[in-house]
């Protein structure tokens, strides 16, 4: 009997030091949003558990893509986890410039992932990265304020109603905007706001042959109206405004109304960081009538380059991290609105997390965002807010600028549209798309 349990010691002790020798300092990139904030507080956890540490770059959302888009098609190896997207995680994947996500462990559970997240981060079936948290985009708004204007915002708005319960809940006096939106230059900042809202006014960024569409009516419509709007209610300097400094303005209690990203949910309503927390109400994205929401589909998501030394590390903290007990674990200690969203299908059978205020809006806005189909008239490509084609994230870029351009008051609206058009044929008949 004493061998025996020396026999265990010993193996204990040979168990330890093994994982002491294969031990790892993974560097991750990740974006400088609220929830990737708070998981880097609970980075001890995956150390105790796993004797691997942690080493964080965090970036605003424009840096980190330029970053990790120049490590990964330079091999520069600066990252053993990267935080990308739907849009570059099936383009990444089929460079080869992924590691496959494809053998994570029984108890990691791959299958309850949202369908909608795991598809948008596969390609020919493999998943490619792991949701930390999924999106759509839907309204935000200020209960009190919409009351005291006479006002009842429908389930599912039209933007006309919009406009108009902006402009009567704008109380410049009291600095009060209507309505705060994204105007910051950037394809996944402003550029994704402008592009979800045209799909809802008809327009497209390409036809079937991959022309651009900017000199059609449909973006002339979408520009003219979201300039109009927000010169009318929207807060000075909004041309630089992107997702951070919207909810700052929203936790301050500077916006009457905020469309954005469904993850934005938990800190408005939080009261340790919002000042309105008991006064949001949550809408779907508005529509013209046409047939398209304005609402997108994204999930942040971890990922590991091919290149790196240190892939078997790497996929246990994305194990960790994007598992059903990391978000017990935020639950636990933070409460079930502070969990990470939309990104497994259990969080939304779970009834603590079915009698938070936003979860079942949140899951509507997801559902209800198509990819496959996201434009009224026919398109070339998948995404919602993003053409999932390796050229785009520098076309949209630069359209963006334009765009932003003219929310500064710098050139018209007939200004950036030809300029978007011309830059986006250009660099389109570059790639040989036409």
């Amino acid at each position: 009997m004493h061998i025996r349990n020396a026999l265990r010691a010993a193996t204990a002790v040979t168990l330890l030091i093994g994982a002491a020798a294969s031990a790892e300092t993974i560097t991750i990139a990740t974006v400088n949003n609220g929830d990737m904030i708070r998981m880097q507080g609970y980075t001890d956890d995956f150390t105790a558990k796993t004797g691997h540490e942690v080493e964080w770059v965090t970036l605003e959302e424009n840096v980190l893509r330029q970053r990790v888009t120049t490590d990964i098609t330079t091999k520069g190896g600066a990252f053993d986890i990267m935080t990308i997207g739907m849009y570059e995680t099936p383009i990444w994947g089929a460079n080869g410039w992924l590691v496959p996500l494809n053998d994570l462990s029984a108890e990691y559970d791959a299958a309850d992932i949202l369908p909608a997240m795991a598809g948008g981060l596969s390609h020919d079936g493999t998943l490619y990265a792991a949701p930390f948290y999924g999106e759509s985009s839907m309204i935000m708004y200020r209960t009190d304020l919409m009351e005291k204007a006479g006002l009842e915002m429908p389930d599912a708005p039209t933007w006309t109603f919009i406009r108009e319960a902006a402009a009567a809940m704008t109380d410049r006096d009291n600095d009060i905007n209507g309505i705060c939106l994204r105007g910051k230059a950037g394809w996944g900042e402003g550029g994704a706001l402008i592009t979800a809202m045209s799909n809802s006014f008809g327009a497209r960024w390409f036809d079937m042959d991959w022309n651009a569409q900017f000199d059609t009516q449909p973006w002339k419509d979408t520009l003219e109206f979201f300039v109009g709007m927000m010169n009318e209610s929207g807060p000075a300097g909004y041309a630089t405004n992107g997702f951070n400094e919207n909810l700052s303005l929203f936790q301050q209690g500077k916006c009457g109304m905020w469309i954005d990203a469904t993850v934005a949910a938990s800190f408005v309503t939080n009261p340790e960081d919002s000042t309105v927390a008991d006064k949001v109400g949550f809408a779907l994205a508005p529509d013209n009538g046409l047939g398209k929401r304005a609402n997108w589909l994204w999930a942040w998501a971890l990922a590991i380059p091919a290149g790196t030394q240190k892939a078997e590390a790497a996929k246990a903290f994305i194990e960790w991290a994007t598992s059903k007990e990391y978000i017990e674990l935020v639950a636990a200690n933070e409460g079930w609105a502070n969990v990470p969203p939309g990104a497994r299908i259990s969080l939304y059978e779970n009834p603590n997390y079915q009698a938070v205020p936003f979860a079942k809006m949140t899951l509507q806005s997801i559902l209800s965002a198509d990819p496959n189909n996201s434009t009224v008239e026919p398109s070339p490509y998948v995404g919602v807010q993003f053409a999932a084609i390796p050229e785009f994230a520098g076309i949209a870029t630069d359209v963006s600028q334009e765009f932003s351009a003219v929310y500064a008051g710098q050139q018209t609206v007939d200004e950036a549209l030809a300029k978007a058009q011309a830059l986006t044929n250009d660099a389109m008949e570059a790639a040989g798309y036409r």
